[in-house]
């Protein structure tokens, strides 16, 4: 019984000494300059989606990236990195995306259908996301010191984002104001006559996408860039997904001066004249594309600080040998 509690007691102690020593390696990597990170970044937010674009066909690529309409977005994030290679991070971010089919050049190929359809918008956006951080180039690192270093990562997660589509209505008596294009329900969205076509929500699902790389300028402050990919799951963050409607049907459920509004931006093609004073348009004839979801990116300047030096760790860890 004796020889058994020893041999117990043995084994306990060798057990604990390989996670002291253990946890100690894992300390001297990732709590040196902290496990956690907080930050702001700020950089062009760029949509990608029906409106606007380049020449051709319209894709969900940098060629239809229209730069007179890209605005700065700014967030604040957080990390925990449980060890130096992995990273988990939480971030809020605000910022406009805007397209306009006014800003494509116009030269007789496919992009001449955007260009005619002369549409146009802007949405405020407010998204919140959780991701995950990989960092490869940790396993090949020579020391543990931080500053100096130059770290490229990956980054993949899943969010929410809210947006509110809007246009700019010219009234009557010419005035112009901005005008929320969610309640005009332009596409038919809510209308019996169009029952595969419900009120869409103003908020969706997100799944971010990116890469980026940190350069540490000091052991607790870095500098860094992240271009970032938003696959959402919504096609309305430009109110444009489908094809033209009857516009009698706006007086059917709007009120009288929103069926006047939404007769007048539903459609704005160059030399036809908006459908309110009886211009040229074809009912059923596509305005957007139903074949694919909005989308958009973000280009970001990162700064940020760990906390938490050895100092506020004293005592914490296992006794050093």
């Amino acid at each position: 019984m004796t020889r058994t509690v020893q041999v117990v007691r043995t084994t306990v102690l060798i057990c604990t000494l390989s996670l002291c020593a253990f946890f100690s390696k894992a300390q001297s990597i990732a709590t040196a300059n902290g496990k956690f990170e907080v930050g702001l970044g700020l950089g062009p937010l760029i949509f990608l989606g029906d409106l606007g674009g380049g020449l051709g066909k319209g894709t969900y690529f940098v060629k239809d990236v229209n730069l007179p309409v890209t605005k700065m977005a700014k967030g604040l994030f957080i990390s925990y990195h449980p060890t130096e290679w992995l990273g988990f991070r939480i971030a809020l971010n605000h910022g406009v995306l805007e397209g306009a089919d006014s800003l494509i050049k116009e030269k007789g190929g496919a992009e001449t259908y955007r260009y005619v359809r002369n549409l146009s918008f802007r949405s405020s956006l407010l998204e919140a996301y959780g991701a995950v951080e990989f960092y490869p180039t940790v396993f090949f690192e020579e020391y543990e010191e931080l500053k100096g270093k130059v770290r490229p990562y990956g980054v993949v997660g899943l969010g929410i984002f809210k947006f509110k589509p809007q246009t700019q209505y010219r009234s009557p008596n010419g005035t112009t104001r901005w005008v929320d294009l969610e309640p005009l329900q332009i596409e038919g969205q809510g209308m019996t006559e169009y029952p595969e076509r419900p009120r869409y929500k103003l908020t969706s699902m997100e799944i971010p996408l990116g890469m980026g790389i940190k350069w540490y300028a000091k052991e607790n402050m870095y500098l860094g860039f992240e271009v970032m990919h938003r696959k959402t799951f919504t096609d309305y963050v430009d109110d444009l997904s489908n094809d033209y409607i009857n516009p009698a049907l706006y007086d059917k459920y709007l009120t009288p001066e929103n069926a006047v509004i939404a007769k007048t931006v539903q459609n704005n093609k160059l030399n036809s004249g908006p459908s309110s004073q009886g211009g040229t348009f074809f009912i059923g004839e596509q305005r957007g594309n139903t074949k694919n979801k909005d989308s958009y990116f973000s280009s970001i300047l990162r700064f940020g600080w760990r906390l938490f030096d050895n100092s506020d760790a004293a005592g914490m860890g296992c006794p050093k040998w």
